[in-house]
């Protein structure tokens, strides 16, 4: 995800903060993604992607049977807008498979975030969640800049998202889906998310600090955007130049004045 004025995404237990495995995908046709995971999800409507968001910190190269795998920024499941579920259907075997894949997959990457477009399914489903082992391998003075706190696994089915506040902040972000790169993107402190759990219960969400930014990071996903569709200019970067000076002009990190 994001990092402080470097971003932190270096919450792996190993190293890159950013996934450094190799993902294999198909080149050539357009709907690689649903012809690649067809078989996992057994429905008419069934396509599937998947989504890290950001944190691949890990160079974990070890994948389950079956798990489909993170789409890359190119498909296009990626740029257009993700299905709602219907409320009746939350419960029913292939949603939540589709939710078990997703947080397997996050897991794995490891990622704190997920949006069902990045493993090459079209539906409007997030799931995230951020450890106190993530955050421990990221130094103190930045998730203190980041407001970063570890919350449980969280599911959420339809979610819609708004600001609750007109407070923002800058700071470097990545994504599973565009892996080995970072630029800084500017997102609102304080958000509230309504939608559905798992269980197909309505459910209100206040978030603030790193978990609105993750949050709204993939909720972006839904409607087809990615991180560098919302960089600041003149800040994206490889992984390995994450520690450089960012270029004369460009904002400071952290909070921004209103």
């Amino acid at each position: 995800m994001a990092t402080i004025s470097r971003f932190s995404l270096r919450l792996l237990p190993v190293a890159a903060a950013v996934t450094c495995r190799s993902i294999r995908f198909p080149v050539s046709r357009p709907a690689s993604s649903f012809l690649l995971n067809r078989n996992l999800y057994h429905s008419s409507s069934s396509l599937k992607t998947r989504a890290g968001w950001l944190l691949g910190l890990g160079d974990n190269k070890k994948k389950k049977v079956d798990l489909p795998d993170i789409v890359a920024a190119g498909d296009p499941v990626l740029h257009e807008k993700a299905r709602e579920v219907d409320p009746e259907e939350i419960g029913s075997e292939r949603i939540q498979k589709i939710i078990d894949d997703m947080v397997k997959v996050m897991r794995l990457a490891p990622g704190v975030g997920l949006a069902a477009p990045q493993i090459g399914v079209p539906l409007r489903i997030i799931v995230l969640e951020d450890t106190k082992e993530y955050i421990s391998y990221a130094p103190k003075e930045e998730t203190f800049a980041q407001d970063r706190r570890p919350f449980d696994l969280m599911v959420m089915v339809n979610p819609e998202l708004k600001a609750s506040s007109d407070k923002k902040a800058l700071f470097f972000e990545g994504c599973l889906s565009v892996d080995g790169y970072r630029a800084v993107v500017e997102r609102h402190l304080e958000v509230v998310v309504t939608g559905y759990d798992r269980q197909g219960k309505q459910i209100q969400v206040n978030a603030s600090g790193w978990q609105a930014r993750i949050l709204q990071h993939e909720c972006d996903h839904l409607d087809g955007n990615l991180y560098v569709d919302k960089m600041i200019p003149r800040t994206f970067r490889t992984v390995d130049n994450l520690d450089l000076p960012l270029a004369e002009g460009c904002p400071k990190l952290g909070p921004q004045m209103t």
